[in-house]
């Protein structure tokens, strides 16, 4: 028995990245996968390449960063497989150009996809964890600061906020919230998101907040900072 088995795992940003890595390692230990991206095209392979393996899985084709697609997507997932146990929030665009060159649009874009989307699957994937047994949400994050990133780092640390509200506001639901931040940065330099090393440091931490190990932890922050330490905050 693996220890994921008969779990359904919403993961937002599948189609790519820590979202795909989280995706493969999650069906691997039983978890049945809602993958969710803006697109079709990575998404479908990733989902192609898990039900391989012969795990289950299926592509939902929405844009989180709106409420009435997410209120369609966590539906569609309900009519699907009955139940949504695990939330990732993994998607996230990262426009890259300084503050001074920084368009509004590309600023407001990282906005609504890295903060206001993940409140929106929290918010609707919540109200159908609040009517069950509770559930697991698990947002990809950052807290720390680099060149060119402004409108990214923006969102992805308001999400460090977020977490903490909305884990305090839905323990008395059994709804656990925690953080991953995605800061990688070891002697060598600064490591992207997109790094080996960093998707199988943040898909591990995600798992362990997932396992009964961690049935006491919600609100953490899980910083890490090398594949091997993980620091946390506590609110």
């Amino acid at each position: 028995m693996t220890m994921l088995d008969d779990q359904v795992v919403l993961i937002t940003g599948a189609g790519r990245g820590v979202g795909a890595a989280i995706a493969k390692l999650f069906a691997l230990q039983g978890a049945t996968i809602a993958a969710n991206d803006i697109t079709p095209i990575n998404l479908d392979k990733v989902v192609e390449s898990i039900a391989a393996t012969g795990a289950h899985a299926k592509s939902y084709v929405h844009d989180i960063s709106k409420k009435m697609p997410v209120q369609a997507l966590i539906n569609a997932i309900i009519n699907d497989w009955g139940r949504l146990d695990i939330v990732i929030n993994a998607a996230s665009v990262n426009p890259k150009s300084d503050i001074l060159s920084l368009d509004a649009w590309d600023w407001q874009r990282a906005l609504d996809v890295n903060l206001t989307g993940t409140f929106l699957v929290t918010q609707s994937a919540g109200r159908i964890m609040q009517g069950r047994e509770g559930g697991t949400i698990i947002n990809i994050a950052a807290n720390y600061s680099s060149d060119h990133k402004a409108a990214y780092i923006t969102s992805k640390t308001g999400i460090i906020g977020l977490t903490q509200e909305s884990a305090r506001e839905l323990k008395p639901y059994n709804i656990r919230i925690n953080a991953i931040c995605s800061g990688c940065v070891v002697n060598t330099g600064e490591l992207s998101n997109n790094s080996a090393q960093v998707q199988e440091a943040l898909s591990q931490a995600a798992l362990f907040l997932c396992s009964q190990e961690a049935s006491q932890i919600s609100g953490q922050i899980i910083d890490i900072n090398d594949q091997d330490s993980w620091h946390t905050y506590t609110q």
